[in-house]
């Protein structure tokens, strides 16, 4: 099978809630997809994301309900789950240093330039300064602080925990975007899905308390009365504003 354009795939690609039994997906494939995932825009580049691969059988059975049984879970061949991982922000953080420390050959810092200075000091002091929380306390401290200063002039407002919650969630719901394309453009079909016991899941994956759930993809072929209906969309002209 050709693969398909990107315009293609994005027009093939539809939210399946019941796949066909009886046609199987290539598990390398899925993964690789999944590669293409990871490939995706990222805030600051931190990649707090892990995606969970799943094609035990067993695990699959333990899902359905878990997924409160819809049809796009009981049916799929395979399941991948998108975690986000904002627990890991200092990991991350630190391997961005060391991949920089790589990039620009192991100087010293005094004979780093101006750009490659402020790199490094994007991720040794901005991050720590918008990532480090404590029960919301410290969050809402520098959103004051922040709020403040952005009444002199133009300021990143986006520093309390919810805040920070939500960019991560955005970073991991671009990746989910990019395998659903990647899925769609060999021929493959996936359905997202948000309703789940998201703590089951967990349990299930043996995550640690501080993961989130982003979203469950249901994966395989569709059936021939797979998709519910014709795809609705608002008409373009209501959401697109040219200034």
């Amino acid at each position: 099978m050709k693969e398909k354009t990107v315009s293609e795939a994005i027009a093939y690609r539809r939210s399946v809630r019941v796949f066909d039994d009886k046609k199987s997906i290539d598990t390398e494939k899925v993964k690789k997809c999944i590669e293409n995932a990871t490939l995706a825009a990222t805030s600051s580049n931190m990649q707090l994301w892990e995606f969970h691969h799943i094609t035990d059988h067993h695990i699959l059975e333990k899902m359905k309900p878990i997924c409160l049984d819809q049809n796009a879970a009981k049916t799929a061949k395979q399941l991948v789950v998108v975690v986000v991982r904002k627990d890991l922000w200092r990991q991350r953080r630190n391997e961005n240093i060391k991949f920089l420390k790589t990039s620009y050959g192991n100087k010293k810092y005094s004979e780093y330039n101006k750009r490659e200075k402020f790199a490094f000091n994007y991720y040794k002091k901005i991050i720590p300064t918008i990532y480090t929380d404590f029960l919301g306390i410290l969050g809402m401290i520098k959103y004051i602080g922040f709020n403040i200063v952005g009444m002199f002039k133009p300021m990143y407002r986006q520093v309390r925990k919810s805040d920070m919650r939500i960019v991560a969630h955005k970073s991991a719901g671009l990746a989910a975007q990019n395998f659903m394309i990647s899925m769609a453009a060999i021929g493959y079909d996936t359905c997202p899905m948000e309703g789940s016991d998201t703590l089951r899941i967990k349990k299930i994956l043996k995550l640690p308390l501080g993961t989130e759930i982003n979203m469950v993809l249901g994966c395989g072929i569709r059936s021939e009365n797979g998709i519910y209906g014709p795809q609705f969309r608002i008409p373009f002209e209501q959401v697109y504003k040219h200034l």
